[in-house]
């Protein structure tokens, strides 16, 4: 069962809030929708990728003249054919990039930092001989001692994976490098003097496993050079404006020679904003002077893909017997993989965002090890920091007594509270899904021995940034809007919704599209929760534009001035009657006589918007535990969220119940085992545990409606702080269970039962 809390500043509309069927459902289900893997140029060859088999080497030599005498190999290319990048960080410190570790991400130069990671790619008229050129491939390595484990590599004496890294963030700066590129700090109030007014403080030690998003599609792309410079990729990203960006940065071509298409994407979750394998490919067929494609493995996108980082954390919160948090504070330690870049930083802002504590701090650590580098996933970096503090509240509000979601309603943030970054909060909905939760008559259900209750939440910024948008009105009346978004969660239909609902239309009339990067202005990435926002600006804009001018219109038809045009329902109307008797004219009228009254109807927009609104999500879920084997099996999990305005209800109850699937997955049983030579032991699916749908209860999605006023629609970003409260709310259902508090994750059955047979010693 799913339910919607609306608010009183809910607006009811005719299309925006209803639930259409999806428009790219039938080819995907059908198999004819194109993904990455699908494409296929003329004279296409096929490109290959030979990995480091070990987690830390340094690269002596790499001879290629074998692989390229083999019959039918057409380009073969190393690191050397890569352009050199200044040593730069670029952009603002939270997605600061810096493309001398970005190329060798890529393709590794000097050492090969991490299992997986890519050392030379062929080109070849099939995958057969491509496979045999790579493996032709001699590369004289010198193994170094590796780190795996985040602790492991800010101790003293870790081997180093970049002999001259300083740590930033500290002042004055060390003067002996370490594996720790960054640190950061965040203060509110006085934290030591905090702790002091509290009756209660409880502080603990955490650590999480590396996950991986595990999308079901692995990366894959075609390329294609011509002899002028003239460049076209089709590739399963989200976003192919940055992947043109970035390939263009890593390669030093011109922007404009570059074109990229969207294929359909076969999940995401942020993993799929980073390029791999784009430059690649375009160097092929650079060298080649043939198009060529390129696939992962699922191997390969185990290997030498992003995950989500691991980390070790500390937490210590202060309450008073009254239930008021009076002091917390935060150490953060992140894996960045094995360049720096984790999202410790949204791990430090996230941490303690839904509530009003007057005295707090985080300091985080961004570290490198010999892992793939770390990638986005579902509110990067918030779910890790969620799990401790969830977990720390949880007790705190055991040891005096209180009901956990009591606790939170009582502390919950709300417009002017501050953050510790220093703006103020300047959106509610925090506290709504605390009382969803409270309200919710599975709350107070009982429950049966070895079974527990468990309560945490979730915060995200959510995003805005650049978005563009076309509207068109074909002749018969049928409207189509483009934008630049590739559509991971509904993204067509919620453009098409919006686009009906104010153009007053029906919404079967409206198509929606994904275009290229020649036929539709600059447009972010699909991440962050932004495309609703952002991009449903854009549209809305644009379909103003379309009225205005469709206004324009009916009153050239009439001999009228135009401001005595107004557009309502779908048609234009007479704004009064002392502007004449006229027949209101339809969108399908209009469109027909568009040729007479100025040409095509069309319009673009495009928007840097902001005014986005944060995500906020509570949840509860009922656990059993197994005593004698350790295994939790969930009972029954309610999700509430904030969703702003539900533009399409079906895909935000998804979205929803998809961020709680997944954090059960991370919770669990999900994580990254590495052997002694730093290998991972469990590159696919079959031994990299991701819940299937008989782990999983019927997941109740509530809605939550509290609408953003800085939006047309109300609309909120939905797609990721739904993961945040998951492993802690499962964490302190099983404690609640045992009586055993689990700090680790996952917590799979063997460490469950382990902590219960100790607890028991």
């Amino acid at each position: 069962m799913n339910d919607t809390v609306v608010t009183d500043s809910v607006k009811r509309f005719k299309w925006v809030g209803t639930r259409p069927i999806r428009p790219d459902g039938v080819p995907k289900v059908t198999g004819k929708a194109l993904y990455g893997g699908d494409y296929k140029v003329p004279g296409m060859l096929y490109g290959k990728i030979l990995r480091s088999p070990h987690a830390h080497a340094r690269i002596r030599s790499i001879d290629t003249s074998a692989a390229e005498k083999l019959p039918g190999v057409k380009a073969v290319v190393t690191s050397k054919d890569l352009p050199e990048q200044k040593f730069d960080y670029i952009g603002p410190e939270r997605v600061a990039q810096n493309f001398w570790h970005i190329t060798r991400n890529i393709m590794a130069r000097e050492k090969a930092l991490y299992e997986g990671h890519a050392i030379a790619a062929v080109a070849a008229i099939s995958t057969s001989i491509a496979e045999e050129a790579a493996a032709l491939i001699k590369v004289d390595y010198e193994v170094l001692p590796h780190v795996i484990d985040v602790d492991e590599a800010m101790a003293d004496g870790a081997p180093l994976l970049f002999e001259d890294m300083i740590t930033r963030g500290i002042e004055p700066a060390p003067t002996k490098p370490s594996n720790i590129s960054k640190r950061l700090e965040f203060k509110l109030g006085d934290v030591d003097a905090g702790f002091k007014q509290a009756d209660v403080v409880i502080e603990k030690e955490f650590k999480t496993a590396a996950v991986h998003q595990a999308y079901i599609e692995p990366h894959a792309c075609v390329a294609r050079c011509d002899a002028d410079g003239q460049t076209e990729i089709w590739s399963s990203s989200q976003g192919h404006f940055q992947m043109r960006a970035l390939t263009a940065a890593i390669l030093k071509k011109p922007v404009g020679d570059i074109r990229v298409y969207p294929a359909e994407i076969g999940g995401g979750f942020g993993g799929k904003t980073i390029t791999y394998l784009e430059p690649v490919a375009l160097l092929l067929s650079m060298k080649s002077g043939s198009p060529v494609r390129l696939m992962m493995t699922r191997e390969d996108v185990f290997r030498a893909t992003g995950p989500t980082s691991g980390s070790s954390m500390w937490v210590k919160i202060g309450v008073t017997k009254d239930g008021k948090i009076v002091a917390a504070d935060g150490i953060f330690k992140f894996q960045s993989g094995a360049f720096p870049g984790s999202p410790v930083m949204n791990g430090c802002l996230c941490a303690f965002a839904p509530y009003e504590i007057p005295n707090q701090r985080s300091v985080g650590y961004d570290v490198v090890s010999n892992r793939p580098k770390a990638a986005a996933y579902r509110a990067p970096g918030s779910p890790i920091s969620a799990f401790a503090v969830e977990s720390v509240l949880d007790m705190c509000a055991g040891e005096i007594g209180m009901d956990p979601l009591e606790l939170r309603h009582k502390n919950a943030c709300r417009i002017g509270t501050p953050t510790i970054q220093g703006p103020k909060h300047a959106h509610d909905g925090y506290i709504q899904t605390v009382e969803a939760l409270i309200n919710h008559p599975a709350y107070k259900v009982k429950l049966g021995p070895n079974q527990g209750r468990g309560v945490a939440s979730g915060y995200w910024f959510n995003g805005g940034g650049e978005s563009s948008a076309t509207v068109q009105v074909n002749t018969d009346g049928t409207v189509l809007v483009a934008t630049g978004s590739p559509d991971i969660g509904g993204s067509r239909a919620s453009m098409a919704l919006m686009a009906a609902e104010t153009l007053g239309v029906d919404y079967s009339q409206v198509r929606a599209i994904v275009a290229d990067t020649g036929s539709i202005g600059y447009t972010h990435v699909t991440g962050g929760s932004r495309v609703t926002f952002a991009s449903g600006m854009a549209v809305v804009n644009a379909t103003k534009s379309v009225i205005k001018d469709l206004c324009r219109r009916a009153a050239v038809i009439w001999d009228v001035d135009p401001e005595g045009v107004i557009w309502e329902d779908g048609f234009a109307k007479p704004a009064g009657s002392n502007v004449g008797d006229f027949e209101p004219l339809s969108l399908k009228a209009l469109a027909a006589k568009a040729s007479a009254t100025g040409g095509p109807i069309t319009a673009a927009a495009s928007v840097n918007a902001g005014g986005q609104a944060p995500g906020f999500s509570t949840q509860f879920c009922d656990v059993e535990v197994d005593p004698e084997t350790g295994k939790v099996t969930i009972l029954r999990f309610v999700a509430a969220q904030d969703v702003g305005k539900a533009i399409h209800p079906s895909y935000v109850e998804g979205q929803i119940q998809g961020g709680v699937v997944q954090g059960i997955g991370w919770a669990l049983n999900e994580e990254y085992i590495y052997n002694d030579k730093g290998q991972l032991d469990n590159p696919g699916f079959l031994d990299y545990r991701c819940p299937v749908a008989s782990d999983l209860p019927m997941i109740d999605a509530v809605l939550v409606e509290v609408p953003n006023p800085a939006h047309p629609y109300g609309a909120k970003g939905v797609g990721e702080v739904n993961i945040c409260p998951p492993m802690a709310a499962i964490a302190n259902a099983i404690a609640a269970a045992t009586g055993v508090r689990m700090t680790e994750l996952p917590m799979s059955p063997p460490k469950v039962l382990e902590a219960i047979d100790a607890a028991s010693a």
